[in-house]
């Protein structure tokens, strides 16, 4: 295998997690909806209000990399919903839904061999996709590493995990 196609099939795994990571998959799976809006103990955010962090930085991180005039987010505020906001159901799943989409628009981006990973973007300030795909790698880890912690804490871990 050339080192290109090495690299596009390691951050492939990174940014799908699994083995040393937990999925996001895994991190969503049999969630009670019923608890998307609980207040954890000593937390400052709901389950839908990290899921839906996760998803905005992510998105925002794509949309940095395909949108030339990209204009960056406000630091905490646009990356994470109203605290006030109660979350329905239907959030929930597309919440989830979109995370999933990015994701693979990201994939995809990964995969297309004519993707040059390592040029600074040209409106940028030196960032590569190669580094862009890392920080969304890295930050999805830690959070979805919280999430799980979230469930542990909040007894919603199904009792046969």
């Amino acid at each position: 295998m050339d080192h290109d196609k090495a690299v596009r099939k390691h951050l492939l795994w990174l940014l799908h997690g699994g083995e040393a990571h937990m999925t996001f998959d895994e991190m969503v799976k049999n969630f009670p909806l019923k608890h998307i809006n609980t207040d954890p103990p000593n937390s400052s955010y709901t389950p839908w209000r990290l899921l839906e962090h996760i998803r905005i930085s992510q998105w925002d991180i794509l949309e940095f990399i395909k949108n030339p005039d990209y204009v960056y987010l406000k630091w905490p505020e646009d990356y994470w919903p109203d605290s006030k906001k109660k979350a329905t159901e239907s959030d929930w799943k597309k919440t989830v839904r979109n995370f999933k989409r990015d994701l693979e628009e990201l994939s995809e981006i990964i995969k297309n061999p004519v993707t040059d990973l390592h040029k600074p973007l040209a409106h940028g300030e030196g960032q590569t996709i190669f580094r862009e795909i890392l920080l969304v790698a890295d930050h999805n880890a830690y959070h979805i590493g919280e999430f799980a912690i979230l469930r542990e804490v909040m007894a919603t871990w199904p009792n046969n995990r």
